[in-house]
């Protein structure tokens, strides 16, 4: 698919250039054969008027324009020229035939093709007269613009193609980054409702044996509400992230105390914290107001404790800390475990993306921080993490109200 949109790409590309180029050149060549034709046509004409002033009838000008003669035709049908020597003047026969297929035209002005040669007749009392030009010059000139503008423009469409293959890489580039996202999201999704899938069935086959007793039956009931609700967690998480990303569910916002959202939020994870022989520390600063929905914003708060509480070495402190800088706040969780790497710190925020590839057995999917990055844009925010020496730190900037 992702070949077929580039070929696309260029090939739009490329007709768009060459219908562009057809027309340019097409337009310089017609306004520049126009006002040749025309500035030859005045000249005719200017050069026409001459042997018609009362005073001259039977005289030429003594001087005409280059490339320009004039064919008369005395009474006994005899023909002479003056003028610019373009044709042969002594040869008669050839005097007739351009002055007969001049008047022939019935036209006032013309041009013979075979002898490249404009005309204009002008008729007065004393002798009718063709005054003619020669148009070689100007055919010369027109068929090498023409073959400069073909050469430019062959030469332009070369170079617009290797711009329009570069251009096609770099313009589809976010589409085949998020083609390949979606088709590792849909691979992933389904790796991870596969696993509690397959354990609702296998418990669900145990039931239906009669051979087993009424603990063991009670045991896989058990196994299998468990995994109902890992599976709701799951689609849960995947609609929300689903909404965020259709902008399908709109956001109210209203002014939030967010020290007391934080203060609030880290009361259930104490006891859980303490079972597993970690020390919560909170550095909330007082009246930190931002603008936001209220339960969006404290479930960030779960998934950044949540976060810390699962990947924290026991017997360690995770900071909780909310402090006021300028016109912004700063929520930050601090905890120690294994240092996450720089490449990890770019990836640990897109969807099923593990640090730690067992994150699964602690029924983890690598949503929490997608869902929390998806909170805080919605809010206008940023969030990111830094790890040093095993000091693990999320934080989140939002504007104040």
């Amino acid at each position: 698919m992702i070949k077929r949109l580039r070929r696309k790409f260029i090939i739009v590309n490329m007709a768009i250039v060459t219908v562009m180029l057809a027309v340019i050149f097409g337009l310089i060549l017609f306004f520049t054969k126009s006002n040749m034709e025309q500035d030859n046509i005045r000249m005719l004409r200017s050069v026409s008027i001459m042997p018609m002033q009362p005073d001259m009838p039977d005289k030429a000008p003594q001087k005409t324009m280059p490339s320009v003669f004039a064919v008369y035709r005395t009474p006994d049908k005899e023909y002479s020229a003056w003028g610019s020597e373009v044709v042969d003047f002594s040869n008669n026969e050839l005097l007739s035939e351009i002055y007969n297929k001049a008047l022939n035209a019935k036209v006032e002005t013309g041009i013979i093709e075979e002898y490249h040669l404009r005309f204009h007749i002008r008729h007065n009392p004393f002798e009718e007269a063709i005054f003619f030009a020669d148009i070689s010059g100007e055919i010369k000139t027109l068929r090498q613009l023409t073959y400069t503008c073909i050469l430019i423009a062959v030469l332009s469409l070369i170079l617009f193609f290797a711009i329009s293959v570069l251009l096609a890489r770099w313009t589809v580039k976010p589409i085949e980054t998020a083609w390949n996202q979606q088709k590792q999201f849909v691979a992933d999704a389904s790796h991870e409702l596969k696993t509690p899938l397959t354990v609702i069935m296998t418990n669900a086959e145990m039931l239906l044996d009669d051979k087993h007793t009424a603990e063991k039956r009670t045991y896989f009931s058990k196994s299998i509400l468990t995994m109902s609700k890992q599976m709701r967690g799951l689609t849960e998480s995947l609609l929300q992230l689903a909404r965020s990303d259709n902008h399908s569910k709109e956001i109210t916002f209203e002014d939030v105390e967010f020290s007391n959202l934080i203060s609030e939020a880290v009361l259930p994870f104490e006891p859980l914290y303490y079972e597993k022989g970690l020390t919560l520390s909170c550095e909330l600063q007082d009246n930190i107001v931002v603008s936001g929905d209220s339960t969006q914003l404290c479930r960030l708060a779960d998934i950044l404790l949540d976060n810390a509480m699962k990947y924290s070495y026991p017997n360690t402190t995770v900071t909780v800390s909310l402090k006021k800088h300028r016109d912004y706040c700063i929520f930050s969780v601090s905890s120690h475990g294994d240092t996450i790497s720089k490449t990890d710190l770019k990836n640990i925020f897109k969807r099923f993306y593990r640090v730690d590839k067992a994150r699964s057995g602690n029924h983890s999917y690598g949503l929490g921080l997608s869902i929390a990055e998806s909170i805080v844009k919605e809010h206008g925010g940023r969030i990111w993490a830094e790890s040093v020496d095993g000091l693990n730190v999320f934080k989140v900037r939002l504007l104040l109200k």
